[in-house]
Parts: structure tokens; sequence; C-alpha cells
């Protein structure tokens, strides 16, 4: 069995699930809002969200979950960008010294 692509690893089960019904959807946002039961500006949204943070994963290095979940804390407002930064720089600068 292949492994799945370290983009997709690290979205939330709710992210995975909203690809997988996409899917089935055969890509109709009409289809999808009528599942989710919300308006179509709703689904775009929520897939312009996710296509962000789909193309902000795929520029990580995959060993690098820490800095995965620190950007995506950050792409779901959960933490301030200004607080993520810090927390990336602190913790690149405690990789370096342990090297």
């Amino acid at each position: 069995m292949r492994e799945q692509p370290a983009w997709f690893t690290h979205l939330e089960e709710e992210d995975q699930q909203f690809v997988k019904r996409l899917v089935l959807a055969s890509s109709s946002l009409k289809e999808l809002a009528d599942q989710y039961d919300v308006s179509y500006p709703t689904i775009r949204l929520r897939l312009d969200r996710l296509i962000e943070k789909i193309k902000m994963l795929d520029q990580i290095p995959t060993q690098n979950g820490f800095e995965a979940r620190v950007r995506l804390l950050v792409a779901d407002g959960d933490i301030p960008a200004k607080l993520g930064k810090e927390l990336l720089q602190l913790h690149n600068s405690a990789m370096k010294g342990n090297k």
C-alpha cells in the first residue's frame, strides 16, 4: 500500500473528509453545499482556505512535523501569525543549537 502524501497526513480529519466528499461529488461545489446544508459561497471559502493549507504544507519538508503543525495553527486562525513566526524562529534556533 502506498504512503499518503505528507500534506494530506497533516490535514485534520474534517479537512480530509471534505476532500473525500468533494471528489465523490465530482468536484461540484453546488452539490457539496447541498450535502453540508450551507451556501455555495461558504463552500467556496472553505475550499479556498483548504487550497491555501495544501499549498503551504506542500512547501514544508516532510520531516518537519513541528513546522507543519505551527503553520496549520496559523492557517486555521488558532494562533496569530506573529506568534507562529516566533515559535518557528525559536524552534529553528534550538534545532541549530542541537547539531
